[in-house]
């Protein structure tokens, strides 16, 4: 993550950005994780969504 919006918020201690630059893309926080059986279930993201530390899903700004 090289580059970041505005703070909205903060989740287990870290901040919550508007938006980020990941891999020269811009992407939108979109909403938190649910974390189930001790894990991510990464196979509920769309192909246009990444998951950041510590739970935020993020989906790629049209």
């Amino acid at each position: 993550m090289s580059d970041h919006g505005h703070t909205i918020g903060n989740y287990l201690g870290k901040p919550i950005f508007e938006s980020i630059e990941l891999r020269e893309e811009d992407y939108v926080f979109d909403r938190i994780a649910r974390y189930e059986d001790d894990e991510f279930p990464l196979d509920r993201l769309s192909e246009d969504e990444v998951l950041v530390e510590p739970g935020l899903i993020y989906r790629h700004k049209d």
